[in-house]
């Protein structure tokens, strides 16, 4: 009998992921017997999650409640958090794809604070899906150092290619259960752990022109990233935004 998952993305990730997914459906024995997503605007553009479900006749799902019982549910850039009642519909194990290393890159704008804490390495993981945000045990996980001087768009771009990567070469293993859970309370022995919520990204945006011109230059290339808005200081109660030519 194949196995079934129910996947849930959004964004360019979800789409190259379900794509491989499908690609591979018969080589793994794989269905995908339903997809939760919703359309963003900064990512619009060629890779449209619901055109591709159509195309392969899965259904699509209005909520999370309509989550059918499956093996599998995978999570790829998915908005929402899942309750136990969504997890307990996969008999076998919910995952997430989560584009930061763990755990100490929890929750979003995770490549913003890296550039923000000088961080020297990131990467990606895949790890269990719990009712807490990004908090189950790792499954796989590829990380990588960051480069000097690396901009917030670049260090998205290094981290998508490696998420990529890590999706597919696992995929084998995650459909035959050939994995070892590790709790993250073990890794924060020799590993830090932060969660950050997209609220903050408003304060981290704001440039003090009292800082350094090192914190500066920081925070602008922690925060400047096409399609969203800028950073920015304020010069009589206006926002006076920074802008990359």
């Amino acid at each position: 009998m194949s196995l079934k998952i129910t996947y849930l993305g959004s964004k360019p990730i979800g789409y190259a992921c379900l794509q491989h997914l499908l690609e591979r459906k018969e080589e793994l024995d794989i269905e995908v017997v339903a997809l939760r997503t919703r359309f963003r605007k900064e990512f619009e553009g060629p890779g449209d999650l619901t055109a591709l479900a159509r195309e392969h006749n899965i259904p699509l799902l209005d909520s999370l409640d309509e989550i059918p019982e499956c093996d599998i549910i995978y999570s790829v850039q998915h908005h929402e958090l899942l309750q136990p009642v969504h997890i307990a519909r996969a008999s076998r194990i919910a995952v997430n794809l989560h584009l930061a290393p763990l755990p100490e890159y929890r929750g979003c704008n995770q490549f913003s604070f890296a550039i923000m804490d000088d961080a020297k390495e990131f990467g990606a993981t895949i790890h269990e899906i719990d009712a807490r945000i990004d908090h189950g045990a790792l499954l796989f996980e590829h990380r990588f150092s960051i480069p000097d001087h690396c901009w917030v768009n670049d260090l998205y771009q290094l981290t998508y290619n490696a998420a990529v990567k890590l999706f597919r070469e696992s995929l084998p293993d995650l459909a035959t259960g050939r994995y070892q859970k590790v709790s993250q309370a073990e890794l924060k022995q020799t590993r830090s752990e932060h969660l950050h919520f997209r609220s903050e990204i408003e304060q981290l945006k704001y440039v003090d022109l009292n800082q350094s011109a090192e914190e500066i230059a920081r925070r602008i290339r922690a925060t400047y990233m096409p399609g969203f808005e800028p950073p920015y200081t304020e010069i009589d109660g206006k926002k006076v935004y920074f802008f990359v030519q």
